[in-house]
């Protein structure tokens, strides 16, 4: 994984649309590009942002965005809310006690640059330089992911989910729990009706059929296994269903059309009967599905009320003001190019 790609994920606080309004102020020093309540974000985290979208742009041999242009304005407002809500995320942070530690970040790195270069630092700072990142950029952004997700953890602490809601979201969705009847069978395609009848023939006189559906079977998925494959009842197309679970065990179909070509089944295995799964055996996949879903919602929420919070917290240098963003859209930085 690329470090512009690396440092995306680790500085995504998350994919909330937090960026204050307001239009450009005086009130922004000479050397910024946003003030959010109180709190200066310089140029120099806008620049850098920026060189490193440069760079990827590069890499991938495309051309970068040319000044004035929709494409630039919209990565330079990409760039400055992503700041924007960094900036805001740390700010809540302190408000819920929550303290990122330099340990943090440093047990966070280690884990990185295992994962990504199996430890060898030489390879790791080899991608730094080609992705034009320090490693004081990869330290704020893993501080920043670190942020965000104990944010989430304080937000979502009180998310609970009931035996009660878990048991109406399996009655309402009992369909996904269901399994049909199943059987294995096996079968030889063949293109022509006479081809057909003469195989059938063969194995009326007693010829092997896993030979046969090696030897002559068009069926490439079961060919190699002598025909053999498990089907559910209403997987394959209808006139092979209705025979393959009308048979009786090791009964011989007569040749059966179908848009395929023309097949002989025969049922090596009884009818298994469809069944639902119990919900004892889902109950705890569903409450963890109820409880992501139900985490996220109070994210959302929580994002929304701090939009609003900061709507008259944050001002921007003149030709820095983002548009409008809707809430609970996704936001994104402008290291996000590849």
């Amino acid at each position: 994984m690329k470090i512009s790609r690396l440092a995306l994920l680790l500085c995504a606080l998350v994919s909330l649309a937090v960026a204050g309004c307001g239009g450009g102020s005086d009130e922004v020093p000479s050397d910024a590009v946003a003030v959010v309540d109180g709190e200066t974000i310089g140029k120099s985290e806008y620049e850098g942002l920026m060189a490193q979208a440069k760079t990827s742009y590069k890499n991938q041999k495309r051309d970068f965005p040319k000044a004035g242009s929709q494409e630039f304005q919209t990565l330079r407002d990409q760039a400055v809310q992503f700041l924007v809500q960094r900036e805001q995320f740390e700010q809540e942070a302190a408000a819920l006690d929550v303290e990122i530690t330099g340990k943090q970040v440093d047990a966070r790195l280690d884990q990185i640059r295992k994962q990504y270069f199996g430890g060898d630092k030489k390879k790791y700072e080899q991608q730094l330089k080609e992705q034009g990142i320090s490693n004081g950029q990869v330290r704020n952004d893993i501080r920043s992911q670190i942020v965000s997700e104990k944010i989430f953890e304080e937000v979502t602490r009180k998310v609970n989910v009931t035996d009660k809601q878990v048991a109406d979201y399996y009655a309402k969705n009992t369909a996904q729990y269901s399994q049909p009847q199943s059987r294995e069978v096996r079968h030889i395609l063949v293109k022509t009706k006479a081809k057909a009848d003469d195989l059938y023939d063969q194995l009326k006189a007693g010829a092997d059929f896993s030979d046969l559906a090696k030897k002559f079977s068009e069926d490439t998925g079961s060919k190699a296994n002598g025909g053999k494959l498990t089907i559910s009842k209403g997987q394959t197309v209808a006139a092979f269903d209705a025979e393959a679970f009308a048979l009786k065990k090791n009964e011989i179909s007569n040749p059966v059309k179908t848009e395929f070509g023309f097949h002989i089944i025969q049922p090596i295995g009884d009818v298994k009967e469809a069944k639902v799964t119990p919900l004892k055996e889902v109950e705890d996949s569903i409450r963890q599905q109820l409880a992501q879903t139900k985490k996220n919602e109070a994210m959302t929420k929580w994002v929304d009320e701090l939009k609003k919070d900061y709507k008259d917290k944050v001002s921007y240098a003149v030709g820095f003001t983002p548009p409008p963003v809707a809430t609970g859209t996704g936001t994104t930085t402008a290291a996000e190019t590849e």
